[in-house]
């Protein structure tokens, strides 16, 4: 085992690209997670036309692969004078993707609240951007954090395709050396070895969500 070729270049070259990806699924988690929250809330309580635009967006963005959606935001949007930094390019496409998907999960969450709970907060004197805002939003995104979890961690692996508009994330620093070295085999195990080890401690993180904000008598065997 050639451990100087580990140490000196492997390692540094990932450790390099495991930070940019973290930059990539960290604010992309949050904020797709945000963004589908929102757009399942207008999808279920919206207008009709509301709703229309919505399901657009959502069945356009989940039926086209997010590689072309990269190439899209990257390549395609400087024609109509539309431009992106790498990072920017590869950000908002994980943004906008995550929420199509997070909003089919919140959607259905959305749907699986009683409607009693909504007339009795109305009976109370609330609106109903009040009730939706404070009692409808807060239940349906803790019963959706299962699906939206699971999101995330896809999240986690499809990031590895931001190489793909040159953002240098693990992937791509992972390709650079494997390219240079012809060391493939040796390279990529470290390089799924890394997104292993993400995936991992996300799950675990993930369970833990889910339990400290588990409805009591929801979901429970």
């Amino acid at each position: 085992m050639d451990i100087p070729f580990f140490t000196q270049e492997v390692l540094p070259a990932l450790n390099r690209g495991l930070l940019v990806s973290l930059e990539l699924i960290v604010p992309a988690a949050i904020l797709g997670f945000a963004g589908g929250v929102l757009l399942g809330v207008l999808r279920v309580f919206g207008g009709p036309l509301t709703r229309r635009l919505g399901n657009t967006y959502v069945g356009v963005l989940r039926g086209v692969p997010l590689a072309v959606q990269l190439m899209m935001v990257y390549y395609a949007l400087p024609s109509i004078g539309i431009y992106f930094e790498p990072y920017g390019a590869a950000l908002l496409s994980f943004i906008l993707c995550s929420a199509a998907y997070h909003s089919e999960y919140i959607r259905g969450a959305l749907l699986s609240i009683r409607q009693g709970q909504v007339r009795a907060a109305q009976a109370l004197g609330m609106s109903m951007f009040q009730t939706v805002l404070w009692i409808i939003v807060p239940q349906a995104a803790r019963r959706a954090l299962p699906g939206c979890g699971n999101e995330i961690v896809y999240l986690i692996k499809y990031s590895s395709l931001a190489y793909l508009v040159t953002c240098m994330e693990l992937m791509g620093e992972g390709k650079v050396i494997a390219s240079n070295t012809f060391r493939y085999m040796e390279v990529f195990l470290v390089v799924g070895a890394y997104y292993l080890i993400m995936v991992t401690l996300a799950s675990w993180l993930l369970r833990w969500l889910e339990r400290r904000f588990a409805i009591p008598g929801f979901g429970t065997h």
